[in-house]
């Protein structure tokens, strides 16, 4: 029992027991996507990726990094600092509560926004910023007012996605002397005063009721202008209508003369008869038209002559219609006139 309780294997045991803990203290497994920053005396040493690495213990140590998150607790955010030994690497959103901010028309808003960030230097994160993340979230919210006090209201909600570029560009400077990259930042949230929120519902409603008037009276515009038109080619449709008529009318007056003047002779005694008689069947077609202008009704002196022309004709040759149809008797009937004007 003494022999196996010797010094030599009692200090033998214990220098075994120190390595076993020295080796499991000295290994450390790192996650994909995580690195560690190790400082050895107190001094930067190296930088642990993913993988199986040994360190020394008690000289070589972790350098915490501190975070800060916020969690949702009802409707309020609270934010957790913690100070954690391996550097996520992946990118991380901070959603920060609102902040009021005034815009240069002198209304204030609450704006919730979301900042989507990576680490991509854990040495500069560590030893450039005491706190990165709660400068990136600093510097998420100054920049936030400077921003958008500079725009009016109604700006604002029409440029959210020029908000965001803004306040990435003014932030990537900043954040990229701490080893962090901005990927994108959002604007969620705007919350307006009430009267404000009432006062932009009037105005949206009034602008409603603008385009609907216009729209109606632009309806109308071009109703009217179509109507117009249609008139307007009925119009020309219908000249062109009683053009056409009188000519066609006019041509067959000629026509119907020159039959006559065929059918009865060509002499200067028959066309006179003939172009009175047209005149005074143009004055009798007349006469309805003049009554219903006034009472009385003026027969110029003239007119006898033309009556006398129109019965002469009627006893000579009936209508000129009856002419035309009787041209196929031109010489029987012209023997007749020469006849009858002879024993006059």
């Amino acid at each position: 029992m003494e022999s196996l309780l010797s010094p030599g294997l009692v200090l033998s045991l214990i220098f075994v027991v120190i390595g076993i803990l020295i080796i499991a203290k000295g290994l450390v497994i790192i996650r994909q996507s995580e690195v560690m920053v190790i400082e050895r005396l107190g001094s930067f040493n190296r930088v642990l990726e993913s993988g199986v690495n040994i360190i020394v213990p008690f000289i070589e140590r972790p350098r915490a990094i501190t975070m800060i998150r916020y969690m949702k607790l009802g409707n309020e955010y609270q934010a957790v600092t913690t100070d954690e030994n391996r550097i996520d690497r992946r990118e991380t959103v901070m959603d920060f509560p609102g902040q009021p901010v005034v815009t240069t028309d002198n209304v204030t808003v609450t704006i919730n926004g979301a900042l989507y960030y990576q680490i991509i230097d854990p040495r500069r994160a560590v030893y450039e910023v005491a706190n990165m993340s709660q400068a990136v979230e600093v510097l998420a919210k100054t920049t936030l007012r400077s921003v958008v006090g500079k725009m009016e209201l109604d700006k604002l909600f029409e440029s959210r996605a020029e908000v965001n570029s803004a306040i990435q560009a003014e932030m990537e400077e900043a954040a990229s002397k701490w080893g962090v990259k901005l990927t994108r930042v959002e604007v969620q949230d705007i919350n307006m005063p009430e009267e404000v929120e009432e006062a932009m519902r009037l105005q949206m409603a009034a602008e409603r009721k603008r385009r609907a008037t216009v729209t109606e009276a632009e309806g109308e515009k071009t109703a009217a202008i179509a109507m117009a038109q249609g008139q307007r080619e009925s119009a020309i449709l219908n000249a062109q209508g009683d053009k056409e008529s009188a000519i066609l009318r006019a041509q067959g007056e000629q026509e119907s003369i020159r039959l006559v003047l065929n059918a009865i002779g060509d002499s200067e005694e028959n066309k006179r008869t003939v172009v009175g008689y047209l005149l005074g069947q143009s004055y009798i077609k007349v006469l309805p038209n003049m009554a219903k202008d006034g009472e009385r009704v003026f027969v110029p002196y003239e007119s006898s002559a033309l009556l006398g022309s129109m019965g002469m004709f009627r006893e000579m040759a009936g209508s000129p219609e009856d002419v035309v149809r009787q041209s196929l008797k031109t010489d029987t009937l012209r023997g007749g006139l020469v006849g009858g004007a002879g024993g006059a």
